[in-house]
């Protein structure tokens, strides 16, 4: 899928929240690299004709945005800077993928946000091999040492939405490996959370992602793993 980004500047913000060491600070800017579920370009071939986060019924409803939305709400209407995107192509070939030459990457990276959000998983190739699921958890803590070392001082990778044990342990301890924020959000995947419980899809493959619930779940999820933010 073609890397999609936007970034949405709609001011400063003052946010009380915490990272892994409980220490609060100020979050001006938050980043979220992840999937067609963090935002998926149009694709007509199988019904999809939005421009957001498959498969919520606005973009307002996909839970990048609801983020967003959380923090306005929580400072008053001041929101913070925001960038979101997909790096499907890294879940795909990360075996061989040059990860700092990932364009969203590097945004991310030069945007500096306070608090960085991973979203990947559902698109890996299914581990064939204990070697396998090694490299997958080696390329995924180099991918979060970029962000790391660019100065973020609070990341969050959360599970996949479709459960997969071989995907999401090395997922967890790449984050555990950095100090990250581990969100598990495998219990979200039942038929309320899925789009196809709440409308009807030309393709199984989009009716299967999240709907309105399910993006909703995802972010309280999120925004509830920051510990002086669980008034949501």
């Amino acid at each position: 899928m073609k890397i999609y980004s936007i970034i949405l500047t709609i001011g400063l913000a003052w946010v009380s929240m915490s990272c892994s060491t409980l220490r609060p600070h100020r979050c001006e800017r938050f980043a979220v690299l992840g999937n067609s579920i963090t935002h998926s370009d149009p694709s007509p071939n199988i019904g999809w004709v939005a421009n957001w986060g498959m498969a919520a019924s606005s973009q307002d409803k996909d839970f990048c945005h609801l983020l967003l939305r959380y923090f306005t709400e929580a400072n008053g209407g001041t929101a913070p800077e925001a960038f979101f995107s997909n790096v499907a192509s890294f879940e795909r070939e990360y075996p061989t993928i040059d990860i700092a030459s990932l364009d969203s990457l590097k945004k991310c990276m030069d945007m500096k946000p306070d608090l960085f959000i991973l979203a990947i998983g559902e698109n890996v190739p299914d581990p064939e091999t204990p070697e396998m699921q090694e490299l997958f958890q080696k390329k995924v803590t180099e991918f979060l040492t970029f962000i790391k070392e660019a100065g973020c001082p609070n990341i969050i990778v959360r599970s996949t939405f479709w459960p997969r044990e071989s995907i999401d342990e090395p997922l967890r301890k790449a984050c555990e490996a950095i100090g990250g924020i581990y969100v598990d959000i495998r219990a979200l995947a039942k038929e309320e959370n899925y789009a196809r419980s709440e409308r009807s899809f030309q393709h199984d493959g989009v009716a299967i992602h999240p709907g309105d619930r399910g993006m909703k779940a995802i972010a309280d999820a999120i925004w509830k793993a920051l510990p002086q933010n669980t008034n949501k």
